[in-house]
């Protein structure tokens, strides 16, 4: 809108004019979102709500490289039992194996590592034994 706020009205009455008009039009029917709950309405304020919903939305996680390596080894070790294939087992682990050992071999910064690679076979057998395949 380019229309200037006339002389002698109080900005905020100009304002409440403007929105007032807007509402009657339609206008924010229109937005995304309109109608619903606002989410996350009954947690604490947080002041940096914004930044951490961005750096979710981006994926970009704020743990040491150490930390986040023990992390992404958790839920490594909980998405096996969802495995489909031994296949896909395997290829879970190898992966974060991979990763592991190139942390052991190069420390990141921060805290100590305290993880050792994955016994593959030993995964893959408690993942057979809790499908019930043997």
């Amino acid at each position: 809108m380019t229309e200037r706020k006339p002389p002698g009205v109080s900005f905020e009455s100009w304002v409440d004019k403007q929105i007032r008009d807007s509402e009657e039009r339609g206008d924010f029917s229109q937005l995304p979102g309109f109608g619903k709950p606002l989410p996350d309405i009954d947690r604490p304020y947080d002041e940096a709500w914004w930044i951490k919903a961005k750096m979710q939305r981006e994926g970009v996680s704020v743990l040491p490289p150490a930390l986040a390596l023990r992390k992404e080894a958790e839920d490594v070790r909980e998405a096996v039992s969802g495995a489909r294939s031994e296949a896909e087992v395997r290829r879970m682990l190898t992966e974060a194996n991979e990763k592991i050992e190139a942390a052991i071999r190069r420390p990141p910064p921060g805290p100590l590592l305290n993880l050792r690679p994955f016994d593959i076979d030993a995964v893959v057998g408690e993942w057979r034994a809790g499908r019930g395949s043997v």
